[in-house]
């Protein structure tokens, strides 16, 4: 267990300003995760530290991902969490959960897996990942739809968390994956969790920003690359997206709101992409890219669930 956990939260009055927050309170060195309290209403982000933050810091990013925003910045709460209570409350926060053919569990799950469903144990962790999430869901959900006719050879998984995107892969294919992220916490995470999981030779984890790694290069070009980030950096990458894209390559790219599609998408269609599916879990969308028409879409698909 992990002795000086801190937890950050921060009340952001819209979706908008949510986003800036996450962006803020990424770089914390732990998991951020950000749930709406009422349709249409507030949001709380709350982000995990290894260690206590340094509020100075953080204050100032949070004025500066603020920027455009009306008002000010809303304040940053620091609590320490205790180490039983962060164990107990995680537990207990995180039944299984079912996306397509996948079922997430804990550690602590000691019931039967359902038949007929892939299993993916995965612990509530100082990394982002476990399934709750929409945009994890909304992932999850198409790579179960993409695997009736799909099979890559080689997967990108950019910004792997807990790798639960990355294993869900390796176990669906049996192909080799390379998981890439950020955060040194998440890469340790990540290779723990391949390991639980029997997909350790398969899936390959590395620390990197973005794709400035030559690892990452070296297995290219990825006939699947998948990307659960955030809206504007998925614009950024647009372009490195594309060049690491086999021709026949498919991208899923998640992290972002409904309202956020236009940003991603304009990006991406710059570069030859264009939109197979989306999917919509818990106000989160999920984009499907390709830049030959896939067999098993004829047009785009839209699928909406609140839990799938």
């Amino acid at each position: 267990m992990t002795a000086n956990l801190w937890r950050i939260a921060v009340e952001a009055p819209d979706a908008d300003s949510a986003q800036a927050v996450i962006a803020a309170l990424d770089s914390a060195g732990g998991a951020v995760s950000a749930f709406e309290s009422a349709p249409g209403g507030s949001w709380r982000v709350d982000a995990l530290s290894l260690g206590a933050p340094d509020r100075g810091l953080i204050e100032a990013r949070l004025a500066l991902a603020w920027s455009g925003l009306k008002g000010s910045p809303p304040e940053p709460a620091f609590a320490r969490v205790e180490q039983q209570d962060w164990l107990k409350a995680n537990q207990a926060s995180f039944p299984p959960i079912t996306a397509g053919r996948f079922f997430i569990f804990g550690s602590h799950f000691k019931g039967p897996v359902p038949a007929g469903r892939l299993a993916l144990k995965i612990d509530a962790a100082t990394a982002f990942g476990t399934g709750e999430h929409g945009s994890t869901q909304g992932c999850l959900l198409a790579l179960d739809l993409l695997a009736r006719r799909f099979r890559p050879r080689r997967v990108l998984d950019l910004g792997t968390g807990t790798g639960v995107l990355a294993l869900a892969s390796a176990r669906l294919w049996r192909r080799p994956v390379r998981a890439f992220d950020i955060d040194a916490e998440a890469v340790r995470v990540s290779a723990l969790n391949a390991r639980a999981n029997g997909v350790a030779h398969l899936v390959q984890v590395r620390r990197a920003d973005g794709y400035r790694h030559r690892d990452l290069w070296r297995a290219a070009p990825y006939d699947l690359i998948l990307a659960n980030i955030l809206a504007r950096p998925l614009g950024r990458m647009a372009r490195e997206l594309a060049r690491a894209l086999s021709p026949r390559g498919v991208a899923v790219l998640a992290g972002l709101l409904p309202r956020q599609e236009s940003l991603v998408l304009s990006a991406h269609r710059a570069h030859g992409l264009r939109l197979a599916a989306r999917c919509d879990v818990a106000g989160w969308r999920c984009l499907v890219l390709s830049r030959a028409p896939l067999r098993s879409f004829n047009r785009p698909i839209n699928h909406k669930s609140g839990n799938p």
